[in-house]
């Protein structure tokens, strides 16, 4: 009764609009007083929460992001893709995946990903004979590629909440990343034959060359974090403060990075990450509450009611995380159920890397599907385009996000293969 009462009041409030810390936090406060805990004692276990050396990363890989937005990285990308796929009909459906690909491994989040490449891509899609529900529909769902790609901001909570190696999540999600990057152009593909007005460009070799130069410093930021992480160079706290150095010695020698541009880089990363680090904390707190509610247990014994076969087990964990990811942020979600759902799948047998993948990709999923997809209504924003128009545009898109997902759960070897063969 008593988790039935506090879920009610945390969906009241998050009805009604109330963001979703203090949805959880308020709650969460009187559930600790009316048991007989002091709010002193409550507030001590939320600042707890957010004191974790794994999640220094996370502000560290917010700002590279936007500093290598604000640094133009991202417009460099688009025209050095453009300049290549130049005379391929459909080149600027391609350049969008293919962009959003670069841009992922500096940047972690799709939120991110949408709002800068979405001002770009979209109105070159729009001027160049696409139509808008082609353009937003691709541009919004390329952008999930980011938070599945390392460096991966889930993926840094998650390891932290898991206790499970950053550098092994990395490494495990590459080939689902490329595997949804590789089903988003065979469905451009396939859909640029319905775009009639879309046409060829002209191959320009000057160009190329140009927006090649351009390109090949940022080309070796993945190297840095990647190789750093897994060479056992760094760990990815390490590997983030490198690259933010390497990526403003960069503006810096291209000059293209100004004050205004680096203090906006900076007041985002403030914004973004005390936006994460209130949900942890709060989410934190109600995650206590639950194991004090034995909720993990309940599970348990629901569940194997249900199924004793992992596959089973891992596609019900999916479809939660859909519908969870449609009406609560990513992060929050992580926190909530990550501690709860990781006892349960190690009784299971499921390696706790393939369980990270398995949400990461279910959560990003969720970023585009009403009501509250956030990717839906950055996308909307940017493009000046009604919600519903973006999420019809995007459904054919986010066919190859849920098939990857369906084909790590029946293969999860395929996912664990990279790490192994590193050794994580």
């Amino acid at each position: 009764m008593t988790l039935l009462l506090l879920a009610l009041a945390i969906a009241v409030l998050l009805t009604l609009r109330v963001p979703v810390a203090f949805a959880f936090l308020g709650p969460s406060l009187v559930y600790m007083l009316a048991h007989g805990h002091s709010s002193g004692m409550s507030l001590r276990q939320v600042s707890d929460a957010a004191q974790s050396f794994p999640l220094l990363a996370v502000p560290l890989f917010v700002f590279l992001g936007a500093l290598a937005n604000h640094a133009g990285i991202a417009d460099q990308l688009f025209r050095f893709a453009l300049a290549l796929l130049a005379r391929l009909r459909g080149n600027l459906g391609y350049v969008t995946v293919g962009v959003s690909v670069g841009f992922s491994w500096m940047s972690g989040s799709a939120v991110a990903d949408a709002a800068a490449l979405g001002k770009v891509q979209i109105p070159a899609m729009l001027r160049n004979g696409y139509s808008r529900r082609f353009a937003t529909g691709i541009s919004a769902t390329s952008s999930l590629i980011a938070p599945v790609m390392p460096p991966s901001i889930p993926a840094v909570i998650f390891a932290g909440l898991a206790a499970a190696s950053t550098g092994a999540l990395f490494a495990a999600a590459v080939v689902p990343a490329l595997a949804v990057a590789l089903g988003l152009l065979v469905v451009v593909f396939l859909l640029v034959r319905r775009e009639p007005g879309v046409s060829r460009g002209e191959f320009d070799a000057r160009e190329l060359l140009a927006s090649t130069r351009g390109v090949l410093l940022p080309a070796l930021t993945p190297v840095i974090i990647l190789g750093g992480i897994l060479g056992g160079w760094f760990t990815p706290t390490e590997a983030a403060s490198v690259a933010v150095a390497y990526v403003l010695l960069i503006a810096l020698v291209q000059r293209s990075l100004s004050w205004s541009g680096f203090l906006t880089a900076v007041r985002e990363t403030v914004v973004t990450t005390a936006g994460i680090m209130l949900i942890v904390a709060s989410a934190a707190l109600l995650g206590h509450i639950l194991a004090r509610e034995r909720l993990p247990q309940l599970m348990t014994e629901l569940l194997f009611g249900i199924t004793e076969e992992p596959v089973l087990f891992l596609l019900l964990i999916a479809g939660l995380m859909l519908v969870l990811g449609t009406v609560i942020d990513a992060t929050a979600v992580l926190v909530l159920t990550v501690p709860v759902l990781l006892p349960i799948a190690l009784q299971y047998g499921v390696d706790p890397i393939v369980l990270g993948v398995v949400i990461i990709l279910s959560l990003m999923i969720g970023l585009l599907t009403p009501p509250v997809g956030t990717v839906l209504f950055v996308t909307a924003a940017v493009s000046e385009t009604r919600v519903g128009e973006v999420f019809r545009g995007a459904l054919p898109f986010m066919i190859p996000a849920v098939v990857v997902t369906v084909l790590v759960i029946l293969f999860p070897e395929a996912v664990l293969l990279i790490p192994e063969v590193l050794g994580l």
